[in-house]
């Protein structure tokens, strides 16, 4: 169950044109935060934020993502998790240019940091659990595990979307790239804590050979507006479902429609 936190947390899971200087995405901006309350039926397991700030790196206007979750509860005195996932994008190019992995899963860590160079397809990997350098090539437009879901915020467009369609595109992950899928599963109506909501409904797959294989049964809904906000994600297990519900949020972009019925 565990090892589903960090994908129901940070994923979510995309403005086709961008001027020569840099400019904000059209789904979100500097300010926006989530909050979000995962569990298993009643049993609270974990909370987890999204906050997006502007910020300057290395003299290049981006947006500085940061994940954050952790355990609650009786959870956390039998399984400790606190895990921070950090991304800076590059507001021109739309491109991730660094990354950082620290979590703690019940005693299980890691500590990486990824720097990107996509004009020499490279990205040099900083295992600092083990004080360890390593080069890697990259695929063209790749992204990480935290800045796939605003990049697919941006890319999906709500007016021409049919059921089954597809998003493609590269992923770098744990030293390795994989190719990732998310198929549009069609049109529903979401209940928060806020009220109802109308919500795009999809589901992940990532590459394993040449097949696409499905993503930990993972179902994700974000609002069918303007900011494709994360509203809800269900994980299938053996028994019952993990699932995230919206909790929390602030400075949305675009205005989003909570319906009582």
């Amino acid at each position: 169950m565990i090892n589903k936190l960090k994908i129901i947390i940070f994923l979510g899971v995309i403005i086709f044109s961008f001027k020569a200087q840099a400019q904000d995405f059209n789904a979100f901006e500097s300010g926006e935060y989530f909050k979000f309350r995962i569990h298993y039926g009643w049993f609270n397991a974990s909370y987890a934020t999204l906050s997006v700030k502007d910020q300057i790196y290395e003299g290049k206007e981006v947006y500085h993502v940061q994940g954050r979750g952790k355990s609650t509860g009786l959870l956390h005195l039998f399984f400790e998790v606190d895990d921070d996932y950090q991304t800076f994008i590059d507001k021109q190019s739309k491109k991730p240019v660094r990354f950082i992995r620290k979590i703690n899963e019940g005693g299980h860590t890691k500590n990486k940091e990824l720097f990107f160079n996509h004009d020499q397809k490279t990205v040099l990997v900083h295992d600092k659990k083990y004080n360890k350098k390593e080069n890697f090539a990259i695929k063209p437009d790749v992204q990480d595990m935290l800045s796939v879901f605003y990049y697919l915020r941006e890319k999906i467009d709500r007016s021409t979307l049919k059921e089954g369609d597809d998003f493609k595109l590269n992923l770098f992950f744990d030293n390795e790239n994989y190719l990732f899928k998310t198929v549009f599963l069609g049109r529903d109506r979401v209940k928060t804590k806020f009220g109802y909501v109308q919500a795009l409904k999809f589901r992940p797959y990532v590459q394993a050979g040449r097949v696409f294989e499905e993503e930990e049964s993972l179902t994700f809904w974000v609002s069918d507006d303007e900011n494709k906000a994360p509203i809800k994600i269900k994980a299938k297990l053996a028994v019952g479902s993990l699932e995230a519900d919206l909790e929390d949020y602030k400075n949305l972009k675009h205005p989003i429609r909570f319906q009582k019925r």
